[in-house]
């Protein structure tokens, strides 16, 4: 099973038992250890990954740090963990900058089993940034984020090959969170700077303050979502086909008037359905055609054997459409996307009525 398999099926799992974890024991057992299983690491060979290993610093004796990866007997990498959603400013990290000081590893990793925080000594030889060059979420990672970690897996990890675009993704990232900020709630200066481009010398007054700071929220939003919609077209089909049954199909409009927007929330419950369902079926059968009133998830590409449908349209009122053996929709009110894993049982039951039904057929 390729990383990003075993990192997605270990997300489901961390999703649906998080709120169960309290402890930090606890998370180290069912969340810390598997991920670093999942890099290849051999978490019962105490030659390979130790648990508690001690060193004195100073006058600090018996200091000790969660785990720490090991080749040829070295550290090459080391783990404070916390609590699962406990807090990861560095100000909770002080083990970790001691460790980093007076052992050979070059990389530390704080983490509450949710979040991974990838630290180093860019900034000063042998004294851990306060930065990370790079953050690993495992409930939400895309697919560079997978390139990335896998520089770190044990079949993979080269420290050089590391340090050389540690640099530039610390950057990169900083960048990133920047205009994901500024997607969000455009600052003023931001905003000054758009209508500066726009109005000229126009005055920037309180009212025109207001005005741009709304246009350029709405400007982000449709432009994110025109991005993936154009990205989406390539690979899906958009326009459901006119030979299916009329009440599984929404009707189809002009393609030169179409309506029809794919949201980033929309993607994001395709996955989180993806995702649940790999266990029962490949995900390459699972397959997403929007509509101007929902978002069908199907089979197969198939009309004929439907598997929800994501209802999002009204973004203060989520709902989630999965199908009974009958084909009948049951409407379920989602409080967020991520509900979505609430409700995994019916998704993996209204697979099985196709595969069922796929079985009985004749060959």
């Amino acid at each position: 099973m390729d990383l990003i398999d075993q990192l997605r099926a270990l997300g489901g799992r961390i999703q649906a038992t998080k709120d169960m974890i309290q402890t930090e024991e606890a998370t180290k057992n069912a969340m810390i250890m598997p991920f670093i299983h999942a890099l290849g690491y051999n978490v019962f060979d105490p030659n390979e990954v130790t648990p508690e290993l001690v060193a004195d610093i100073g006058m600090k004796k018996g200091e000790k740090v969660d785990y720490a990866i090991l080749r040829e007997g070295k550290p090459i990498m080391l783990f404070e963990c916390k609590r699962s959603g406990g807090d990861l400013s560095v100000d909770h990290a002080g083990q970790l900058f001691r460790y980093f000081h007076v052992t050979s590893a070059r990389f530390g990793v704080l983490t509450n089993g949710l979040v991974y925080r990838f630290f180093t000594d860019l900034e000063e030889p042998n004294k851990m940034d306060r930065t990370p060059f790079f953050e690993f979420n495992i409930l939400d990672f895309k697919d560079r984020d997978i390139d990335e970690l896998k520089k770190f897996a044990k079949t993979a990890f080269d420290v050089d090959t590391i340090l050389t675009t540690a640099n530039e993704l610390k950057y990169t990232r900083a960048i990133q969170n920047k205009l994901s900020d500024w997607i969000m709630n455009p600052s003023e200066d931001f905003v000054r700077l758009v209508s500066s481009e726009i109005c000229g010398s126009k005055r920037f007054t309180s009212a025109l303050k207001d005005q741009f700071t709304a246009i350029t929220k709405r400007a982000f939003d449709q432009l994110v979502s025109e991005r993936i919609n154009d990205r989406l077209k390539g690979a899906m089909a958009l326009e459901p086909s006119t030979s299916m049954p009329a009440q599984l199909v929404e009707p189809a409009s002009d393609p030169t008037e179409s309506q029809i927007i794919t949201t980033p929330e929309e993607v994001e419950g395709f996955h989180i359905v993806r995702a649940i369902l790999r266990e029962t079926v490949s995900p390459k059968r699972v397959h997403m055609r929007d509509a101007q009133s929902y978002c069908a998830i199907l089979l197969d590409d198939n009309n004929r054997k439907p598997i929800c449908r994501l209802r999002f349209n009204n973004a203060e009122k989520l709902c989630l459409g999965v199908f009974n053996a009958e084909k009948e929709e049951e409407r379920i009110p989602l409080s967020s996307v991520d509900d979505i894993y609430d409700h995994a049982e019916l998704l993996k039951a209204s697979v099985g009525v196709h595969l069922q039904q796929s079985e009985r057929s004749p060959a």
